[in-house]
């Protein structure tokens, strides 16, 4: 008979059942090993079995996924196609109320001459005015301020490239000045 030792290490024997031959004193023994049962063999280490679990879980859903986002058929609704939805059916006829329809006039109209006063309001106007006259002012700024480092960089269109060092220094002094950056 032959011995699970003699056929290598246990972890080459989990692949299937092996028939053995063996000559014994003229005599011709056949064993039948089965490789899968071999005591002394260990369960595989308990990382491999998370790895196949974690990979079934996470390759097979996302095989599917791109399957089903990279097909070339388009969808079918099939029995909801053609069904315009809940929105469009109307709902139950509520009934009025005078009181409450006379109510709603009233507040209709006092918005409504809130608003035109407001709209007419002297200030409104003077805020409107003053965010007008701040927004080109803020506009002007930011533009001197950008020219201001273009200069000093050496880059855009206030570039003080092909100028002497004095004259480059005199420049951006000129547009601090100007900018009231100083």
């Amino acid at each position: 008979m032959v011995s699970s030792t003699s056929l290598g290490p246990s972890w080459h024997a989990c692949f299937s059942t092996r028939h053995s031959a063996t000559t014994t004193n003229a005599t011709t023994v056949t064993a039948r090993i089965s490789l899968n049962n071999v005591s002394h063999s260990s369960p595989p280490p308990p990382l491999v079995v998370q790895k196949r679990s974690w990979l079934d879980k996470s390759i097979i859903p996302l095989a599917a996924s791109m399957t089903l986002l990279l097909s070339p058929y388009n969808a079918n609704a099939q029995i909801l196609s053609g069904f315009p939805g809940l929105e469009s059916v109307p709902g139950p006829e509520l009934p009025k109320i005078d009181s409450l329809a006379r109510f709603n006039e009233e507040n209709q109209k006092r918005y409504a001459e809130n608003d035109a006063r407001f709209k007419e309001s002297p200030i409104l106007k003077e805020l409107l005015e003053r965010s007008k006259l701040n927004k080109e002012k803020n506009k002007q700024a930011i533009q001197d301020k950008y020219c201001i480092r273009g200069a000093e960089w050496g880059v855009g269109d206030c570039s003080a490239e092909g100028m002497s060092p004095q004259d480059r220094d005199e420049f951006i002094a000129m547009l601090k000045k100007k900018a009231g950056v100083e």
